[in-house]
């Protein structure tokens, strides 16, 4: 639970359970306070008994006020302020008459003695104070508890809206994937090399079953991450063989860092577009990982020709940059860094996240 949920949710206490529990606590704390000026002051015998009616019968004519309030929530400020008022006066009023009753009955020596019938109707004004104070907590509790409901609300609409959002992220790779895939293994195809052609469609269809098998949300291990860059790169060794040179260079404590799935393939397609491709030699291309104080320090770098300059880079690598820039910004905003740069020779792209371990199985 988010730590902006409401206190209800928070201590899982149903919301009747809380009321009752706050407003028994009230009138008891409101008795407790009597019987502590009963003693200091002295009061006459019989006084503990008032005191004692005087709480339970506030307690239970203020019992309707919670329904009749539920009503006037959703009325307007004007109307709400004058039904405060108004159902204040009267439940004053009401809790006045009992607890003149038990004047009457557990303090007879007093000098003075109710006769008329309005006399047992004094003090309502005094006791509407009481009831507004009731009220105010009552009004301002449930404000707080909306207030705080509508905050869940929109954190919730927002981790729903960065979800979606990743979710697309990652599924723009796997058609922008395949279709330089598909490409490769036509031009194999075209070639008369059949066999090998056959070969990267099995090996395209692994890895795709792991792409659509990973929750795009998940993140997994560095060496779950390498894993899956292995199954990639065992499609495009049959298209390039020895002109394709892997180096992994990954420290042992890195390799329990947790990364977003496929974080590294679409990195690896660009070196391999772009620096491996068009070369007859071929190129290199080195993936390190390395753990330092709190982040988690990542590089993908090849010797290829490189570009101008480093905007041209960002533009004129397609989506695999953007989409990675995109999806670590959504996921850990101000906490990573990403950097395309010019190496001479190649691109060296380095990117710093905070290091998460996973958990020990």
């Amino acid at each position: 639970m988010s730590a902006a949920a409401p206190i209800i949710e928070r201590l899982k206490i149903p919301r009747d359970t809380l009321f009752w529990s706050l407003h028994a606590a009230g009138w008891v704390g409101y008795g407790c306070v009597q019987f502590l000026g009963a003693f200091i002051y002295d009061k006459e015998p019989g006084y503990p008994q008032v005191i004692l009616s005087a709480a339970i019968s506030g307690f239970v004519v203020t019992m309707p006020l919670r329904y009749i309030y539920r009503l006037l929530w959703r009325q307007r400020p004007r109307t709400i302020l004058i039904g405060i008022a108004f159902t204040s006066y009267v439940t004053a009023l009401i809790w006045r008459v009992c607890v003149n009753l038990a004047y009457d009955r557990f303090m007879p020596q007093m000098d003075w003695k109710m006769v008329h019938w309005y006399e047992y109707l004094a003090g309502a004004i005094q006791g509407t104070y009481l009831m507004l104070c009731w009220s105010g907590l009552y009004f301002g509790i449930r404000y707080y508890e909306s207030l705080q409901q509508q905050r869940v609300a929109t954190l919730r609409s927002a981790t729903l809206a960065q979800e979606a959002q990743l979710r697309m992220l990652r599924y723009q790779l796997n058609p922008h994937f395949l279709f330089n895939t598909l490409n490769a293994i036509s031009t194999l195809i075209l070639d008369n090399q059949n066999r090998i052609a056959n070969q990267a469609v099995t090996r395209l269809s692994d890895f795709l079953r792991y792409t659509l098998d990973q929750d795009p949300m998940k993140k997994v291990t560095m060496r779950q991450e390498l894993d899956a860059l292995n199954m990639y790169l065992s499609t495009e060794q049959l298209r390039f063989n020895e002109r394709l040179r892997i180096e992994f260079a990954i420290e042992e404590t890195a390799l329990a860092a947790l990364v977003p799935s496929l974080l590294l393939q679409p990195l690896i397609e660009n070196a391999v577009k772009y620096a491996v491709s068009p070369r007859e030699s071929g190129g290199a291309i080195r993936v390190e990982g390395r753990v330092r104080g709190a982040m988690l320090e990542l590089v993908v770098a090849d010797d290829g020709p490189g570009a101008r300059t480093a905007g041209a880079l960002l533009e004129g690598r397609g989506v695999g940059l953007r989409n990675t820039r995109e999806r670590l910004h959504v996921l850990y905003g101000d906490r990573h860094r990403f950097a395309a740069l010019n190496a001479h020779p190649g691109v060296r792209i380095e990117i710093a996240l905070p290091f998460e371990k996973a958990p020990a199985p």
